[in-house]
């Protein structure tokens, strides 16, 4: 159990400590018995014990206490108790800093991106991450402009700003309206203000589309706001990577990490409300309270919510080749990376797609 878990959970833990304690003891008194299932498990106790063998899972949070697929379902599988019911030791540290690091180094096992594009460009720098799920098909990103730029072709002698780089999504989206990017000045961005915006001292910013331009709607600005499918780009909505040499060796207790995680997720499709007010209360009582109000978890979930059930085809998490297959173009164009490799080589397309029975999602006991 990690530093975030609730009151009540350590006190459940202790609980459970007193009767496994008291379970060990009857089980030395019987002699040549079996010994007893783990009564807090849903699993066999072979399968308790594999994945309790495999030590501490650390998942790093790619930004703190967003109420994103692949971040908040991964908090609130330790908060429910998903990860218990599947003997699994999970460690959660949302400090939101090199989680990619990390976890390449063997440091921490899994951790969450924005998007396979991210996912392709950190490939040509390391060969120990594996993406295992994809939780849409829909781009995160959009570029938000003031609210006199009423097309991209607009941008030409204005400032663009932009976080850590210029996305290849957003490259193609000014390719695709055809601007003249030598026109546009870049401007990295430190702030996340998105009224630098509004109050004109950048022209237009790449956001992300859950965040900056909802936080502006919600303040009544005028803004304009251009989407990749506008100008005929498709994408994809966080990844979750793990530690390659982590999943070689103990694949199936990822996957058992990916059932609960994907356990949760289902939980808060269907009950939002209820999942954005434990996500707050988690952001506030670990100090990020005032970094995610739950107005602005609200407003994020959503939005992200319609990507993780844009794709029809897919239940949650489940990724394929074709659906990366446009970014790994866009990356190959606009990347600036010498050598990427193949999309089979990047991704497990199997692990999580396993984990459901005709688009519902396999759980012990049910």
């Amino acid at each position: 159990m990690n530093a975030l878990a609730s009151g009540a959970q350590r006190r459940a833990v202790s609980i459970a400590s007193v009767f496994a304690a008291a379970a060990l003891v009857l089980t030395g008194c019987a002699g040549d018995a079996e010994p007893a299932e783990p009564s807090d498990s849903l699993l066999s106790q072979e399968e308790c014990e594999r994945n309790r063998d495999a030590g501490t899972i650390t998942y790093i949070s790619g930004y703190g206490y967003s109420a994103s697929a692949g971040q908040m379902d991964v908090f609130l599988a330790e908060e429910m108790g998903f990860f218990d019911d599947l003997c699994l030791d999970v460690e959660i540290n949302a400090s939101g800093a090199n989680g990619q690091q990390l976890v390449s180094s063997g440091q921490a096992q899994f951790t969450a991106l924005g998007s396979a594009s991210d996912v392709m460009l950190a490939a040509a720098n390391s060969d120990n991450l594996t993406a295992v799920a994809t939780y849409g098909s829909t781009s995160p990103f959009s570029i938000f402009a003031h609210k006199d730029v009423t097309s991209l072709k607009d941008l030409e002698g204005k400032k663009l700003g932009y976080f850590i780089n210029l996305t290849p999504i957003a490259s193609a989206m000014l390719d695709n309206a055809g601007v003249d990017v030598s026109k546009v000045e870049l401007v990295k961005m430190t702030n996340y203000d998105p009224t630098v915006v509004t109050r004109g001292q950048v022209d237009a910013i790449v956001g992300y589309a859950s965040n900056q331009p909802e936080t502006l709607r919600a303040m009544g600005e005028e803004f304009s706001e251009f989407f990749p499918a506008d100008e005929g780009v498709d994408g994809t909505y966080n990844v979750m990577e793990v530690n390659t040499k982590f999943l070689e060796e103990h694949r199936e207790v990822a996957a058992d990490f990916m059932r609960a995680s994907l356990k949760a997720l289902e939980h808060c499709l269907a009950n939002s409300d209820e999942c954005i007010d434990m996500i707050s209360e988690l952001a506030e009582e670990n100090g990020q309270g005032s970094a995610f109000p739950r107005e602005q978890l609200e407003r994020t979930w959503n939005v992200e919510s319609t990507w993780v059930t844009s794709n029809p085809d897919l239940a949650p998490g489940v990724q394929t080749v074709a659906q990366w297959e446009q970014e790994y173009k866009l990356v190959e164009k606009y990347g600036n990376v010498k050598t990427l490799p193949a999309i089979e080589d990047m991704m497990d397309a199997d692990l999580v797609a396993d984990l459901y029975d005709n688009g519902t999602l396999i759980w012990p006991g049910e």
